[in-house]
């Protein structure tokens, strides 16, 4: 009978622990997203910035010439 009660005490230390962080990270994950959702990443930008209006996709390009691209620049 001791045996299976300290069984069942490790268990049930297991259970509460996995448990405790389960909520733990739940709640940190609620309040990254409390922290992020008042963060305006679309506004109007301040200062001197420029608009970019180019996509940067050339006609006369083929396949080999961005798939060189892409392995030169990463992009």
């Amino acid at each position: 009978m001791g045996k299976w009660f300290r069984m069942m005490f490790h268990t049930l230390k297991v259970f509460i622990l996995f448990t405790g962080c389960t909520i733990l990270f739940y709640y940190g994950i609620m309040w990254l997203n409390e922290e992020y959702t008042e963060y305006h990443r679309y506004d109007e930008p301040q200062g001197s910035a420029i608009k970019v209006t180019a996509s940067g996709h050339d006609e006369n390009s083929n396949w080999f010439d961005r798939l060189l691209l892409f392995y030169l620049n990463g992009e």
